[in-house]
């Protein structure tokens, strides 16, 4: 994604995880590391058994103190070869960076205590970062985690990027992702998306590929084209946070989504029974933008935001705005239907676009998803 049109230096918080086990120590330590919580009553696993109590012959426990198989989140994937996989994650920060293949199908990572802000898969990577071996890793290379495979599932975890734009001041590649998801069947379940500019990269792996994921009561953080990308993607009781950027003295701060969607796909992005909150002043933030990439000159961005809270951190009189002048906002397929809170306030018609009845009955899950129910892991 292109980067803020202004300030490249923002200031911004490492203090993301200070509500999840062993956040302050994981904050200190070096990379390739993690914090351990101890154990509890029922064991680091809870009720998902242990390496002597699998729950299937293709579970896999990662911990980072040793109690499991692994004690790093790649390590078990490495070792989690073919489909059908399922990761079991103890408490703890995982300090590195995950790439899920597209011949590891159907993997399934579960956050072992059910709640996410526990569970931490972290890494600092941004576009300008450096390589070891040259160059600079560029947007999809800063991604925390890459999931390229189709079914891949996901309960109470946090994949998050820590990267603040200080880390490379004067330094305009601050696109830092937390995860990038890439498959079809891609379902998320109580899971959390910390990060500043691009954190949640929601696409597909070609432009033919439809990529159909689901996202349900989850947080997720940012400020500039925080949720972006060509997937069709469904949010529902989600919860979105912009963040206060103290490096820019006047709005707007960012922009909650910036779809891609290519011409060819009827849906990109949809947000039902969602809320929007903020950090920053009032009116700060723009609802979205429409990315139009160098790489798909004739994408067409497709938004829909409905039945949701939108808090006053959203700019209502002038809630979108353009990416670029030559793909104007108005030209997209952005809409809104039944918001409500200061942020959904209609003061022109012109500027919030809405739906009529029937555009509203095809906007639904059924409808964005197809033949496909996602469904949380049971066992």
């Amino acid at each position: 994604m292109p980067a803020h049109p202004t300030g490249a230096g923002a200031l911004g918080r490492r203090s993301l995880f200070t509500a999840g086990v062993g956040a302050a120590l994981a904050l200190a330590l070096p990379g390739g590391t993690a914090a351990a919580a101890p154990p509890g009553p029922a064991g680091p696993f809870g009720r998902f058994g242990s390496p002597a109590a699998r729950l299937t012959g293709r579970t896999l426990y990662v911990h980072p103190g040793g109690l499991g198989d692994h004690s790093t989140v790649r390590a078990a994937v490495t070792a989690a070869s073919g489909p059908g996989w399922t990761l079991v994650l103890a408490a703890g920060t995982y300090r590195e960076t995950v790439a899920v293949s597209p011949a590891r199908t159907d993997m399934t990572w579960i956050g072992a205590t059910g709640d996410p802000r526990d569970v931490v898969v972290v890494y600092a990577n941004a576009a300008g970062t450096p390589r070891p071996e040259g160059g600079t890793y560029g947007t999809t290379g800063s991604a925390t985690t890459t999931v390229q495979a189709d079914g891949f599932t996901a309960q109470g975890v946090t994949f998050a990027n820590d990267f603040l734009r200080t880390d490379l001041p004067g330094n305009p590649g601050t696109q830092a992702v937390a995860l990038k998801a890439q498959g079809d069947r891609s379902a998320f379940f109580h899971c959390r998306f910390l990060g500043h500019q691009d954190t949640l990269y929601a696409d597909s792996t070609s432009l033919a590929a439809v990529a159909r994921q689901y996202y349900a009561h989850c947080f997720v953080e940012g400020d500039v084209d925080f949720v972006f990308g060509r997937a069709r993607a469904v949010f529902e009781h989600c919860h979105f946070r912009t963040l206060l950027r103290t490096d820019l003295a006047a709005a707007p701060h960012g922009f909650v989504f910036a779809p891609s969607t290519a011409r060819s796909h009827p849906y990109g992005f949809l947000a039902a029974r969602c809320r929007v909150t903020s950090g920053a002043p009032d009116g700060y933030y723009k609802l979205a933008r429409p990315w139009v990439p160098g790489s798909d000159p004739t994408a067409w961005p497709s938004l829909v935001v409905r039945d949701s809270v939108l808090g006053p951190g959203i700019d209502a009189a002038a809630p979108y705005a353009n990416m670029r002048d030559a793909h104007p906002w108005q030209a997209q397929r952005f809409a809104e239907y039944r918001n409500t809170g200061p942020g959904a306030e209609v003061t022109s018609p012109d500027s919030r676009p809405q739906l009529d009845e029937a555009a509203a009955a095809s906007a639904t899950r059924g409808t964005y998803l197809g033949d496909w129910a996602p469904r949380r892991p049971c066992f």
